[in-house]
């Protein structure tokens, strides 16, 4: 039996919130509604780590709340308009990951000079750059959309970072490992120069022998037994 999709919204957040990507009160991933209402998004004013599956409502296209409590995050649209164009996205994660922003911020390119870098590239992740606010329109979320393109990953640059997957489970492991990536990146900047990366190959028979589904869901299984210890 599938699990109940407020149930993977709440596991998914408190993953996110155990794994350093908690910012206060934002960040938010999300599920596409299975019957095609829109997606189902962690509730506004809760931390990452607090959400249970209450705390996780149903918001449509318009930005409507169908069902579920609690106010409504305004930046909905980074969701709903990825999904819109993204027919194989069924999970969407956004959150203000700490290194991932730095890294972004400072203009150099995710290298992969990790494993966790080998899930997403090649090719380069894309850069949003249009604004650093908030993505609160759903002109701006299209924007947001056509950027990331055919992408698993997208660096709103000053702001934070999207993953996508096709359920959110891959999403949300996704969005683990490039801030892990991001973050190894950084500590071997401060050894001294960008010493070596896997050429583009070698990235890519990383990926498939490292990244199958099998071992992305895998990893999720692992996230969720840390949560549970």
């Amino acid at each position: 039996m599938a699990p109940d999709v407020r149930d993977v919204v709440a596991t998914a957040s408190r993953i996110l919130g155990a794994a350093g990507h908690g910012d206060l009160i934002w960040g938010h991933p999300s599920a596409r509604d299975p019957e095609g209402r829109g997606v189902w998004i962690k509730s506004a004013a809760w931390g990452l780590e607090e959400l249970t599956p209450e705390r996780v409502h149903l918001v449509d296209a318009e930005g409507q709340v169908l069902e579920g409590d609690g106010e409504r995050h305004s930046e909905y649209p980074i969701h709903t308009e990825i999904m819109n164009a993204r027919a194989d996205v069924g999970g969407v994660v956004h959150t203000h990951s700490p290194h991932a922003v730095a890294l972004a911020a400072t203009g150099q390119p995710l290298r992969p000079v990790s494993h966790a870098a080998n899930y997403f590239v090649p090719p380069a992740v894309p850069r949003f750059t249009s604004t650093a606010d908030l993505i609160r329109t759903p002109a701006l979320g299209k924007e947001v959309a056509a950027e990331l393109g055919a992408a698993t990953a997208i660096f709103l640059v000053n702001h934070g970072i999207v993953t996508v997957g096709p359920d959110l489970q891959t999403a949300t492991v996704a969005a683990v490992l490039l801030e892990r990536a991001c973050q190894q990146q950084m500590l071997t900047h401060a050894f001294g120069g960008w010493p070596t990366w896997s050429d583009p190959e070698e990235s890519v028979d990383k990926r498939a022998h490292i990244y199958s589904e099998r071992g992305v869901r895998g990893v999720w299984e692992y996230l969720v037994r840390a949560l549970d210890a």
